[in-house]
């Protein structure tokens, strides 16, 4: 009598399989997108390599746990919210790790070491990341309190753009320049080559993080879409 029932219960398994927790593997990509960042400041803050390297390798952990979070969201015959937004949560916070990875491998390729405007940055991004993962914990018993969370997030963006402004207002000071130039001695030609290289370069840097902020407005964003939604 009693393989009947069994029989049964597992046909509705297999036609309605248990839905993931969405809600763990956002704040484990979350969490994750931390401490990533975590290094990114530390290498800004050093120049150690060993911090650009954890950068990379936790860039790797975070794709691992993407394809895992997109995997389950193909397969899952309900979720808790939104589809699109799942997609795009998921999206959004791997995408904050990638740009930590690629600000840390541009500056080892154009040889650009990290100075008081990439720190700043980069602990801006961090504040920013940080909310957002305090806000990822706090959405499904509180949706609501996570608003604030979504906010600081965006916040930072703004901050990080600020930085920006004021590294490329010192990066772009001819007199500056021109006073490094005349303390050469002999021709001044192939240095004021390499100067203006380095210039341009460390500009490049300065325009990666600048758009890293804009990865994190766009996690914030999506946090509060989400948010409106459930609550």
């Amino acid at each position: 009598m009693s393989a009947q029932p069994n029989a049964a219960m597992k046909l509705v398994r297999r036609i309605f399989p248990k839905v993931p927790d969405f809600f763990a593997l956002l704040q484990a990509q979350s969490s994750l997108a931390v401490t990533s960042m975590n290094q990114l400041v530390e290498f800004m803050s050093t120049g150690h390599a060993e911090y650009a390297d954890e950068v990379k390798a936790f860039e790797r952990k975070a794709s691992v746990l993407k394809e895992q979070s997109m995997a389950a969201l193909n397969t899952a015959f309900s979720t808790p919210m939104d589809r699109e937004d799942l997609y795009r949560a998921i999206s959004t916070l791997h995408r904050i790790t990638t740009y930590a990875r690629t600000t840390v491998r541009e500056m080892e390729q154009l040889h650009v070491a990290p100075d008081q405007w990439t720190r700043a940055m980069a602990e801006h991004l961090r504040d920013g990341v940080v909310a957002l993962d305090e806000g990822y914990q706090m959405l499904a018993k509180d949706p609501a309190g996570a608003e604030a969370k979504a906010d600081r997030a965006r916040v930072s963006e703004r901050r990080v753009e600020k930085q920006y402004r004021l590294a490329l207002a010192e990066l772009f000071a001819p007199d500056q320049d021109v006073k490094r130039i005349q303390q050469i001695e002999g021709p001044t030609g192939v240095a004021a080559y390499t100067l203006v290289m380095e210039v341009f370069k460390t500009r490049e840097i300065y325009r990666h993080l600048s758009n890293a902020g804009d990865r994190v407005a766009r996690a914030g964003e999506t946090l509060h879409d989400i948010v409106v939604k459930l609550v």
